[in-house]
């Protein structure tokens, strides 16, 4: 083999240094409170003879896209499903990406134009924040969660005079925020988007199946929001992602969206999956729901019995983060939990900012209670 480049062997030397090295897990079978699949929709037989079914009926016998969608990947199971969707959640249309990273990718770059102004919060989502990155327009971040921050930012950058009319502004937040599972005044910032005539983008990567159709449907919002991102990947357990928005921005993504332009296509078995979920969706979602949040609950009580609520950031998601500052010390943690049966992920800094490591808890619909206390009664008894 060639020799591998120095500078990229010093990279990886100084993440071995900071303890910050990756590599990719082998699967063990250990107690779920790591995956995304929060209603346990990925591990369902139904959905899998469902899926078959729909391809059956339609007389479908290809397993691959054969394809981009510009090209001849554009199968009859898109139309329905994105009619589905468009329907599903009260929306003017809908454009199905191979994923979420894709979906984000695909709108932040080709959206924002030279001369817009992005301002996205602080810790939005590394693919949207390459989204941004990939954009003509001039970006800004403000603190997280906070309205106040923003409008000074916003005040800041136009100063006494109004925005441009040939510019616009678009602003960029989650519903649910990946690594500490809190979520912003939505309602306060939609009618501040629509007041000043900017353009609000949500990603609700992890709201979608926990919280029904996503807090943006719950605010009632949805005529409001440019742009929101729903996935496939997590409470929906399958695969891909889709932007909802008006006509005219789903003609601009099929012309400019790279990320859905240049790629094949999710294959027929893929979308008839997805469309076997939300089927599943409407006979059992409620139920799967309720059960989640009974757990989500449960986990918030054990924390405060076992008084570890100093440790925990405030959360009413399925995700629940312990701070244990450090990557050494928090991938100690983790595999004390490893070694006890429990699959807890650590997140290391870069990933997380430097000092603010931390424990990660999926919550799901299959959790039983006597695992949730366990989990929590172990870490207590380590620290």
């Amino acid at each position: 083999m060639p020799n591998f480049p120095k500078k990229l062997e010093k990279r990886l030397q100084k993440r071995k240094t900071e303890n910050a090295f990756r590599e990719l897990p082998k699967k063990q079978n250990l107690v779920d409170f790591s995956s995304n699949d929060y209603l346990g929709l990925a591990q369902c037989d139904w959905i899998i003879s469902k899926a078959e079914s729909v391809l059956e009926s339609r007389q479908i016998r290809q397993h691959a896209a054969t394809g981009s969608r510009l090209l001849t990947g554009n199968h009859q199971l898109y139309d329905e499903f994105e009619a589905y969707l468009s329907k599903h959640y009260t929306t003017e249309t809908a454009l199905v990406f191979n994923s979420g990273y894709d979906a984000n990718i695909g709108l932040l770059s080709s959206v924002p134009q030279r001369g817009d102004l992005i301002l996205y919060d602080e810790l939005i989502h590394a693919s949207i924040r390459e989204g941004i990155s990939m954009s003509y327009a001039k970006s800004y971040k403000f603190a997280h969660n906070d309205l106040e921050s923003l409008k000074n930012k916003i005040g800041v950058l136009f100063g006494a005079q109004p925005k441009s009319k040939e510019n616009e502004v678009y602003v960029v937040t989650e519903s649910v925020f990946s690594m500490d599972g809190d979520s912003p005044d939505l309602k306060a910032l939609v009618d501040f988007c629509s007041g000043q005539g900017f353009h609000l983008i949500v990603d609700e990567a992890h709201a979608i199946g926990v919280f029904g159709k996503g807090l943006v449907d719950r605010v009632e919002t949805t005529n409001e929001v440019f742009a929101r991102i729903i996935t496939f990947g997590k409470a929906l357990g399958s695969h891909g992602a889709a932007v909802l928005g008006g006509k005219h921005l789903k003609e601009y993504l099929v012309n400019f969206a790279r990320s859905l332009i240049y790629t094949t296509a999710m294959s027929p078995h893929a979308l008839a999956i997805l469309l076997a979920s939300y089927s599943f969706l409407e006979k059992e979602g409620l139920k799967r729901q309720e059960q989640l949040h009974s757990n989500i609950d449960f986990f918030k009580q054990e924390i405060n019995r076992f008084n570890l609520e100093n440790r925990f950031l405030d959360s009413n998601s399925a995700i629940h983060c312990m701070l244990v500052p450090g990557n050494q010390k928090v991938k100690e943690l983790s595999q004390v939990l490893r070694n006890e049966g429990y699959d807890v992920k650590p997140i290391l800094s870069p990933t997380v900012k430097f000092g603010e490591e931390r424990l990660r808890f999926c919550l799901h619909s299959y959790n039983t209670k006597q695992e949730i206390e366990n989990v929590l009664k172990t870490i207590r008894e380590h620290i």
